[in-house]
């Protein structure tokens, strides 16, 4: 990915700062990046608008970039007969959210590239996703496409008037589907009937739901260990572990580098989508830590030592902010970066027993199991078997393996690396310190929490006025108004990372953060959050924030938020909007939980009413406690410490009156469902507390 275009024509794209539209600055399609200039010309020419929406690291956008928007002739047809307007998704979801639910309509997954086709006043009439130069993969050629709509704006306008009307009105339905349900109080045996419906959709060979192509889907696999917590069964915990233990040893987690890549088009994990989101990283951080409480194993703590250190390494700017993702390809090819050949670790190995051992337990082997007759490593023979087979100690084994990796990892970083999107999104950086910050009290590593302080720093000094967010920071401006995801995911990363570092400025700044929020998505007659900002121009309809999708709805993450700031400042106004938000969505939670996964996580902390755990007494009374509560699974609680060599924070001043230490030991203040228990001084207890079921 070129951040600058090579000399010679460019269009309006080289001004912008988004890497996704300077990749298409060369085009010889007349582009403009979405905005007002581009919609008064619309209107004045009463031309149709062709939109097309993607984002840096999608290679099907590559793709169609590549056969139709590099080609004189197709972009002569567009410039003809459209208003030709590029949107990068990882910029303006609220566009991206309102314009996939085209394809939806359409009957037709949606995805990236995503091309739309609107009236000048924004109503779409007909969309699609990739479309080919020519008739093929039973689509219709790009160039066909263009002729037959341009025609028909021309010579059917009372067509493309019905279409439009009917899309309109299609789109106000999606945009507030379920909103009209009778509002209802969500239990804890709801939690359990979720998950048991969605361990009927868990793969029970490879785990992971359904068939190919195979998302990580984090959030819904969290959902399914909370209902496991809740009595729903073994079998719940088990298809838990089965994805993520899957899911570590196949090829879509990269073996050398540490970090997951955003699906595979497999069934079983092998054979991945190459691009790497922050997001999806960030959410993976944080289920592994928590499959580490559940149950420690060194390949949890082996996935999230190397998805952290890569996160470090190749997603970190100097300033402290997480950059937003990798592309896939690298010199025009998918996953070249990544993949080997056997004589390629032969020719890199010492000569003997190390090249065999690491061919065998990746599965290298001639022929290759992705293009080109290349290998995607993934673990086929474990560390155990190979031990037994050479009769050699597992440390042995283990050893030279771990050698072998950091040779091959060393020769693939002098390889071209897959281009890098290097916008700071405000939402996902929040995503991003929320994993950190759980990982970093799980595995006791204070230098993830500063990791992710650093982030947070940046993202309050740069993005966050007191009043407003901005969505995105790059080449040193920030910029676009926040959206709900950005407040709702930035709070709920900041609670977390007051829970791993106890100051308290996190606290302040996540508690502005979520009132803002309120006063500027909150629409009181749905008991609903909109995605954008209250009376948004550009928006054909009003777009509600609902469906958890591959990363979290802005109204989950606040409503997480929301719920961690009641129990950790004993402010029960911050239940108010979660008790109306998650009761106006009791149906729609338990009809269909894939579609709510982090709603559900939210929901699920609710029900059990704000619970907390205050922490009383210096930083080393307190540290038996606090490190047997970080190691135990108990997702509902959020852990506040009330440091006695210290005044209290103004916040936290009333919630910390009378719980001090008891007879000179630290002490635990444990409260569930507006309950609080006797104070709590030895740590083997209260584990024992934290996994106790309500009401016992």
């Amino acid at each position: 990915m070129d951040d600058h275009p090579p000399s010679g024509h460019t269009n309006r794209l080289a001004q912008e700062p988004s890497p996704y539209l300077r990749q298409h600055a060369t085009n010889p399609v007349d582009w403009y990046p979405w905005g007002d200039e581009a919609l008064a010309r619309a209107r004045a020419e009463n031309k149709p608008i062709l939109l097309s929406v993607g984002y840096s690291a999608c290679h099907w956008c590559h793709v169609m970039a590549h056969e139709s928007f590099e080609d004189p002739d197709i972009a002569r047809l567009m410039n003809d007969g459209f208003i030709n307007i590029k949107v990068d998704r990882e910029e303006r979801p609220d566009l991206d959210q309102i314009y996939q639910g085209v394809v939806q309509l359409m009957g037709q997954g949606g995805g990236w590239p995503l091309t739309v086709f609107l009236t000048p006043d924004l109503r779409p009439f007909y969309g699609g996703t990739y479309f080919p130069p020519s008739d093929r993969y039973g689509r219709p050629g790009f160039p066909r496409l263009l002729s037959a709509l341009r025609d028909a704006w021309v010579n059917k306008a009372s067509d493309i008037e019905e279409q439009a009307s009917r899309f309109q009105e299609g789109l106000g339905e999606l945009s507030t589907h379920g909103l009209d349900a009778a509002p209802a109080h969500l239990s804890a045996e709801d939690i359990v009937a979720m998950g048991q419906s969605m361990l009927k959709r868990m793969d029970p060979v490879n785990g992971g739901f359904g068939n190919a192509p195979k998302f990580p889907n984090p959030m819904n696999v969290a959902l399914l260990l909370r209902a496991w917590r809740r009595g729903g069964g073994e079998p719940m915990k088990a298809a838990v572990f089965r994805t993520l233990e899957r899911m570590a040893l196949g090829g879509i987690y990269d073996q050398l580098g540490g970090g997951f890549h955003r699906y595979s088009v497999d069934e079983r994990w092998l054979v991945p989508h190459f691009e790497k989101m922050l997001y999806d990283n960030a959410q993976l951080v944080h289920l592994y830590s928590e499959a580490e409480q559940v149950e420690s194993r060194p390949l949890w703590r082996k996935v999230v030592e190397e998805t952290v250190e890569y996160v470090r390494r190749e997603m970190t700017d100097p300033a402290g902010g997480f950059y937003a993702t990798q592309d896939a390809d690298s010199e025009g090819e998918e996953g070249k970066f990544f993949v080997w050949r056997p004589e390629e670790v032969r020719a890199a190995l010492a000569v003997g027993q190390q090249a065999d051992t690491v061919l065998r337990h990746f599965g290298i082997k001639p022929g290759g199991n992705f293009e080109h007759g290349a290998t995607v490593l993934e673990v086929v023979v474990s560390v155990e078997q190979l031990a037994k087979e050479q009769g050699r100690p597992v440390e042995a084994v283990e050893k030279e393996l771990a050698e072998a990796r950091r040779v091959l990892f060393l020769l693939r970083e002098q390889r071209v690396k897959p281009g890098r999107d290097d916008k700071i999104l405000a939402g996902w950086n929040g995503l991003m310190i929320r994993g950190l910050a759980l990982a970093s009290r799980v595995f006791n590593r204070p230098d993830w929490a500063k990791l992710a302080a650093d982030a947070a720093d940046f993202v309050l000094a740069k993005m966050w006025d007191g009043k407003r967010l901005l969505r995105s920071y790059q080449h040193g401006q920030g910029r676009i108004d926040g959206f709900l995801e950005d407040y709702g995911d930035f709070a709920a990363g900041l609670t977390a990372l007051y829970q791993a570092t106890f100051d308290a400025k996190y606290l302040d700044a996540a508690d502005a953060l979520a009132h803002r929020a309120v006063e500027l998505f909150w629409d009181e007659e749905k008991q609903a959050y909109l995605s954008a900002p209250r009376g948004q121009k550009d928006l054909v309809v009003a777009a509600f924030s609902l469906f958890d999708n591959a990363f979290p709805s802005g109204a989950s993450t606040l409503t997480e938020a929301q719920v961690t700031l009641s129990a950790l400042t004993g402010d029960v106004c911050h239940l108010d909007h979660p008790e109306h938000y998650v009761a106006k969505l009791h149906d729609q939670l338990v009809r269909n939980p894939m579609g709510y996964g982090h709603l559900g996580l939210a929901a699920d902390s609710l029900v059990d009413g704000a619970s907390g755990v205050t922490f009383a007494g210096t930083r080393e009374t307190v540290a038996p406690l606090l490190a047997s509560a970080n190691r135990t699974y108990a997702p509902v609680f959020s852990f506040g410490w009330h440091d006695t060599s210290a005044p209290p924070p103004p916040r936290l001043q009333e919630l910390f009156e009378g719980r001090e230490p008891v007879d000179g030991k630290g002490a635990a203040y444990l409260c569930r469902g507006f309950v609080c228990e006797r104070p709590i001084t030895e740590a083997g207890l209260l584990a024992e507390r934290l996994l106790a079921a309500p009401g016992h």
